[in-house]
Parts: C-alpha cells; structure tokens; sequence
C-alpha cells in the first residue's frame, strides 16, 4: 500500500507532502508527524526509501505507508488523556506519535507477536527519547510493549479510549475487537480489504465507516499445538502518579505557560517556529520543435523569446551564479536554546528541586 503522495526529501517535506494530498488534515496530528522523524525506524542500510509513500518490510519488522497511518491518526481523534491500544505495534513509530497527543495522563499500550520486533522498537523508544528536542518529555506519553498475540488478551484486561490494529482482521474476529472498547471509544483496522473506523456509541451501539481500500496482511492465529493451552496476554496495568510527579508537571506547566507569554509579549508570535522555504532554481533550455502540416512533417527550431537576447549569456549568467553559490560557506543553523531549562536553572530554588524538575528518567 501507498504511493498516493510524492516522496519526500525529508521528513518535514514528506508531511508538507500529506498535508496538500489532505491525508493529514489536523495540526495535533501533523505536530506528532513532525516531532517523529518515519527515518529514525528504519535499518540504516534502507533509509534512503524512508521518504516515500510506500510500506516497508524486513523480516519481521514492517511499516505502513506514510497515507495509511495519517489516515489512522486522523480517524482516532486522538485527545490528551486518553487510553490507546496498538495491536500489532511493531517498531513503535505510530506509538510514539499517538505518546505526544495523549501527553502525561494518558495510557500507551502495544501488544507486539514478536520478540525481535518488541527489542528494536525498544531500541528506537530509547533513541527517541535521548535524542529528540522536539518535544517536552515530561508531557510525552510512553509507550510500554508487550509480547503475545493480540487476539489471546487476557479477558480481565482494562478497556481502552482507542484501539487500532494493524494487521487484517476477518470478520470472526470483529466483535472480539469491539469489546476492547470503551463506550465512547474508537477502533480503527483494517476489516475486509477497507480501513474502518467503529465508534462504540452505547454498551451494545455501535457505528461504523469505511475509509479507503486497504491490503494488510492477516492477523496470525493463535497456535497451542504445543502445549495445547492458551497464552493469555497481561496488558501493563494502569500506573497512577505520586504527588511529587504530580506537582512537577503542574510547575513545569506554569513556566512554560509563563515563557509562552513574555515570548508573545515581545514578538507577538509565542513559540512557533518560523516557516520553511526551499529556493528552486529556473533552468533555460533551449526547445527543438516539431510541426505537422497537414501529411507532411516540417522540423525546425523555433526560437523562444529569450533566445533572441543571446542565449550564451544567459548561460553565462547561470554559471557565475552557480560559481557564487558554491563559494559561498553554507551556514549551520545554530543549535536551539532549550528556554524551559535556563528558566528553571535561573530559578531562586535550591539545586536538588531543579534538578529534579528537569530530570526525565533514567539512560
């Protein structure tokens, strides 16, 4: 699946990309695509196809079409607070852009069939987190994974807000889907060759929309040829915060809030980044054409307006340009100021209190 969109030189021109073919279509989920560079979960040796539209898979690792899963992120109206659970999880990549939306109070759970797979999405959760300022950590949702087949989840387990699968589901398996819902709450997956979006609007209402025309593979039945017994999967359980985490989100709000205003107050443009631009270059050519008259065909050239004034110095003009170019230094941007830190270090507190309002988790 994919190719709907042009490929990307980049990350933030693949998004441009989406945005203008109307696939992403809201700024909390183009914010999300953005802070989570699709390269970063990608085996170095294949990231050069990281920024086309197309699914990618090696071994056991795979993921969807750039339109496939801003579709998905779309249809889940994904809020802060909310539960979510990813069936099929895979590298993490969706989970990591469904964390930023969700923010500190929501719940991020992955049910993932593989072993290997759970350890590189580990690997990449990791590099992520270590290496991304494109975002407050302390605001970011964190996925946990877990090992099993998502079609043996413990019947005691929580219900979820959202819920999205990302393997093929058969029509058997429908129902066992919805029940992961809460009233209230959204699945979306693949059902019989279309993406569907099912609202559960009461304890036994549900509604229910097709998307687009989809080809996943199918979800892999649970096998107990060996032992015979099932192996029921346990969801991580729902943590509650301490007070002190607590309070720590709630100052660290409050400066940033604070930041935000003395920023706007100055500039009256808060935090935003500026826009990007790319400067593309006009070439003239010369055109050779080739007119029919009636059965005969007459080849000529025909000038262009700009022939006529001396094409060689046009060329010219285009060479010492481009000798310019290349003789001017390109500049590095500068790295950027993590403002939220230098406020909290120039606070009047003891050290051991900043520290701790600045300090993430553990690696």
């Amino acid at each position: 699946m994919g190719g709907a969109v042009s490929a990307g030189e980049d990350n933030d021109e693949l998004i441009d990309n989406l945005k203008e073919a109307q696939y992403i279509r809201t700024e909390l989920v183009e914010q999300a695509f953005r802070a989570v560079d699709r390269a970063d979960y990608y085996l170095e040796e294949f990231k050069d196809n990281a920024y086309k539209d197309l699914a990618w898979k090696h071994g056991n690792i795979h993921l969807s079409a750039p339109c496939i899963y801003s579709e998905v992120m779309e249809a889940l109206d994904l809020q802060p607070g909310l539960s979510f659970l990813n069936l099929g999880s895979g590298t993490g990549y969706l989970s990591s852009m469904v964390g930023l939306i969700l923010g500190p109070f929501g719940v991020n759970h992955g049910v993932e069939l593989h072993s290997d797979v759970i350890e590189y999405a580990k690997q990449k959760l990791d590099f992520f987190i270590r290496t991304s300022d494109s975002f407050d950590k302390f605001e970011f949702c964190e996925p946990s994974f877990v090992t099993g087949n998502c079609l043996e989840i413990s019947p005691d387990c929580s219900q979820y807000d959202r819920v999205y699968c990302g393997a093929g589901v058969q029509k058997e398996h429908e129902d066992y889907m919805k029940n992961l819902l809460k009233v209230g709450g959204i699945l979306v997956m693949p059902l019989e060759e279309k993406l569907t979006k099912i609202t559960r609007t009461g304890p036994l209402a549900w509604e229910t929309k097709k998307i687009l025309a989809v080809s996943f593979a199918p979800l892999i039945q649970p096998n107990h040829a060996d032992s015979g017994k099932s192996k029921l999967v346990h969801l991580p359980p729902v943590m509650v915060r301490t007070l002190q985490d607590l309070a720590r989100i709630a100052i660290r709000s409050t400066i940033k809030k604070l930041i935000h205003q003395e920023t706007a107050g100055r500039n009256g443009n808060g935090l935003r980044n500026p826009p990007r631009f790319k400067r593309r270059r006009i070439r003239r050519r010369r055109m050779e054409t080739i007119v029919f008259l009636d059965k005969e065909v007459f080849a000529s050239r025909i000038s262009n307006p700009s022939d006529d004034n001396n094409c060689e110095e046009l060329e010219e003009e285009e060479s010492k340009l481009e000798e310019v170019e290349k003789a001017v230094p390109e500049l590095k941007p500068e790295p950027p100021i993590n403002v939220l830190r230098e406020k909290v270090l120039s606070l009047p507190l003891p050290d051991p209190l900043k520290y701790y309002l600045l300090y993430y988790r553990e690696k």
